[in-house]
């Protein structure tokens, strides 16, 4: 992945910026829209599982909306990223973050005037899982295409398994500690803050969630034209 020197200074945070955002949105989608993740797809399919046991309180209809939404999204995100040559992935991953951003922006729309008691009567909370599912299975298919370690922006498992994994304790030297703890700290931060938000209102989460991803595609869309 070949990038300018100030792209490579950006990318870390931009990214750092969007785990943040998953925490928001499977805060927004986890609680408040029927305990299903739009985000993170391993948590959803294993909630998908229980649902299908018949676990009370759980729904197979939204667990496979936001699995099949989170996989188109990925088929969008992976036709930008066919396209993109070694030295262009970063460019072209920042495109694929614009159609994160219209997504979440379709869905902050769609928020408005939403209530958590209306979960068992609209075709809203649908529209809401399916649209923050294409989302961030367009910018993990771009994040994957990146391949840039410890930054997946989604998956913590083998962040946490590194940090275990690589540390004194095993006869390692835990390289990227740093990263590793801010991407669990950003995810800790917007998940926590969701959580907040949401008492008050949905769509402010999703608003919020949508302003952070917006200021990091613009900062790397800026930092690819300083370089260029």
């Amino acid at each position: 992945m070949a990038s300018s020197p100030t792209t490579e200074k950006v990318i870390p945070y931009a990214l750092l910026g969007m785990t943040a955002v998953t925490g928001l949105v499977d805060a927004v989608s986890f609680l408040s829209l029927g305990r299903v993740f739009t985000a993170n797809m391993t948590g959803n399919v294993v909630i998908l599982a229980f649902a299908t046991a018949r676990v009370p309180g759980l729904s197979i209809v939204r667990s496979l909306t936001a699995l099949l939404a989170f996989l188109v999204g990925a088929i969008l995100g992976g036709r930008i990223m066919a396209r993109a040559g070694v030295a262009s992935q970063i460019r072209f991953a920042a495109r694929a973050f614009v159609l994160e951003v219209v997504f979440l922006s379709v869905a902050s729309f769609c928020s408005i005037g939403y209530r958590s008691d209306l979960l068992e009567h609209s075709f809203q909370p649908f529209a809401l899982i399916a649209l923050t599912a294409l989302a961030m299975g367009t910018r993990n298919a771009a994040v994957r295409k990146l391949a840039i370690p410890d930054l997946t922006t989604t998956v913590l498992t083998l962040t946490i398994t590194g940090i275990g994994a690589d540390s004194w304790l095993a006869n390692g030297n835990n390289p990227r500690l740093a990263r590793r703890v801010a991407s669990l700290a950003a995810m800790f931060l917007g998940a926590a803050l969701g959580a907040v938000i949401i008492r008050y209102s949905i769509s402010a989460a999703l608003w919020l969630g949508t302003a952070i991803s917006a200021l990091c595609s613009a900062a790397l869309f800026r930092s690819l034209r300083t370089s260029g």
